[in-house]
């Protein structure tokens, strides 16, 4: 069979199940543009800058399993890269193409835009290569087997992959005999067999257990297998932030998040009678265990990790998550005790300023099943982390690579990633400020997500650990709730609000319950008002970094 290399690499997209492209358009990517919007089944998302685009693709991804992004060469894709770090960071598959002069520029060394000037055409190759997992440069002998190549290693590594595409080639034809055989891993049974018994054997002796989930379940979409192990094990169970949502939080065995010492009294208790501790898909980070300042640091360690176990710096190779959770559904465990919870108390409003407190139980009411909460990195993450999810629900932040803006571009991913679901984003002023041209992009598509920027006049995050009066803390007050008016010239696919008091943030809620408009609230905070979590962990950063 005879096909355009473009049609390849998108009919190769969309087996993965990607249905949305990000990016910006430049000269050396256009001819591959006009393939995308020609496709069946795949659709053009054009981003305001491509540093946007890295971050949608990003949301995207999170939700969706996989995304792709496209830019030019050079000046593109430095913008992006930013983006592509912070989801090679935290484990995301984003697949990222660059349009490429075309071959006869390249070979001649010709001095183009968009490049360095120095006849030098793999700088930017070099330089991805530090943040993806694969790379390649399509020809007409290679394309089929790179694009199967790369695409296989982003989806099964869970990390971003860089394709250059010469806008010379896009159009040309390739002869695609058959389709390269992907590889599928499976678990080596005898290692399986061995990881079990030593388990075993600490189990015997053991006198209570706990789970402690993350991020990596997510990433490779084995909640459900993690529940069924859960309900099985009937053992107490905790998420770090960065995966809040991996368990069901309604669970009778659910805790809450794990935040180190800074965790709530029902886990500390747990965590003290616990010598057993099973890390499924967990990375600590300083952000999400109070600078690793772990509860009771003589517990012992059992990981889990998506192709591999480890048990006292033992690793057990060639292991598949789920055959794992499978197989440890099996054994007994001993730590039966279920957690109470406590009905979430109705919000009622009084006349008074809104507060961080109030704004965040106000917003634990409003939550409700399959919901899409995306939190920014400082007062909102940290505070969005301590609410109990629905059934369903999810909590998108960037808690490792922190790249404040990052979740406005990444609510335009997840809300493209499911339109169906009700995605609510809640940012700070001054991320908001880095990205907030990317609502034109909401608004053009008219999607209906929920938009709540904190306006507490600047970086309250960064005043918490250092330079609190400092002028490079404080930012220039906009009117943000005129934003959508200043980026959209329809008032029909929008509802604007600016909000002071709690009455008013109630009513702003109820009316957005089943809203088919894209909402955006202006929330006015003091500058000072922080969750007490961020005020606790502020002053951990403070320490550490020693100012």
């Amino acid at each position: 069979m005879k096909i355009k290399v473009a049609d390849y690499l998108l009919e190769s997209l969309k087996k993965y199940g990607i249905k949305h492209v990000f990016g910006v358009p430049g000269d050396y990517n256009l001819s591959f543009l006009d393939y995308i919007e020609d496709m069946e089944g795949i659709d053009w998302v054009g981003n305001c800058n491509e540093l946007n685009a890295s971050y949608a693709a990003d949301g995207y991804a999170r939700i969706n399993g996989m995304s792709a992004i496209v830019t030019t060469f050079g000046a593109g894709e430095l913008s992006a890269i930013n983006g592509v770090a912070g989801s090679y960071a935290e484990k995301v598959p984003v697949v990222k193409i660059v349009g490429r002069p075309s071959f006869n520029i390249v070979e001649n060394k010709e001095i183009v835009h968009h490049t360095l000037g120095d006849g030098d055409f793999e700088v930017f190759h070099k330089i991805y290569s530090n943040v993806t997992g694969a790379q390649c440069v399509l020809t007409l002998r290679n394309a089929q087997m790179e694009i199967d190549r790369v695409l296989n290693v982003c989806f099964t590594e869970k990390i971003p992959v860089y394709i250059e595409l010469s806008s010379d080639i896009a159009g040309q034809e390739i002869e695609v005999v058959s389709e390269t055989p992907v590889y599928k891993f499976e678990t080596d049974q005898k290692t399986l067999g061995s990881f079990v018994v030593k388990l075993s054997s600490l189990l015997s002796t053991s006198k209570g257990q706990a789970i402690l989930a993350d991020y990596e379940v997510s990433r490779h979409k084995l909640e459900k297998e993690l529940s069924t192990f859960i309900e099985s094990a009937k053992i107490p169970c905790t998420t770090l932030s960065m995966g809040k949502g991996v368990i069901d939080e309604t669970s009778k065995y659910f805790m809450g998040t794990y935040n180190g010492v800074l965790s709530n009294d029902t886990i500390k208790k747990v965590a003290e009678n616990t010598d057993l501790l099973l890390m499924i898909g967990a990375v600590f980070t300083d952000s999400t265990t109070a600078g690793f300042k772990m509860i009771n640091p003589k517990i012992d360690l059992i990981e889990i990790h998506p192709y591999y176990c480890k048990i006292d710096g033992v690793c057990y190779n060639n292991l598949l998550m789920k055959d794992v959770l499978a197989e440890l559904g099996k054994l007994s465990f001993f730590n039966n005790s279920t957690v109470e919870h406590q009905p979430i108390p109705e919000f009622t409003p009084a006349g008074r300023l809104l507060t961080q407190k109030r704004m965040l139980e106000a917003i634990q009411g409003f939550l409700k099943e399959d919901d899409i909460l995306v939190a920014e990195q400082g007062t909102s993450f940290f505070g969005a982390s301590e609410l109990s999810l629905p059934k369903n629900s999810v909590l998108v932040g960037q808690p490792l690579w922190g790249s404040i803006g990052y979740t406005l571009g990444a609510l335009l991913g997840t809300q493209f990633a499911d339109v169906n679901r009700r995605n609510i984003l809640l940012i700070g002023d001054g991320s908001f400020q880095l990205t907030a041209q990317e609502v034109t992009t909401m608004l053009r598509h008219k999607l209906k997500p929920i938009i709540m920027v904190i306006n507490n006049d600047g970086y309250t995050v960064e005043k918490l650990i250092h330079g609190a009066h400092r002028q490079y803390n404080n930012i220039n007050m906009w009117r943000y709730k005129d934003i959508p008016q200043t980026l959209n010239l329809d008032p029909e696919v929008y509802t604007s609000y600016s909000i002071k008091s709690e009455t008013e943030f109630y009513d702003a809620l109820n009316a957005s319950k089943n809203t088919d408009k894209l909402v955006f609230m202006e929330l006015h905070l003091n500058a000072d008002d922080a969750p007490d979590l961020l005020i606790k962990l502020g002053q951990l950063f403070k320490e550490e970094d020693a100012y």
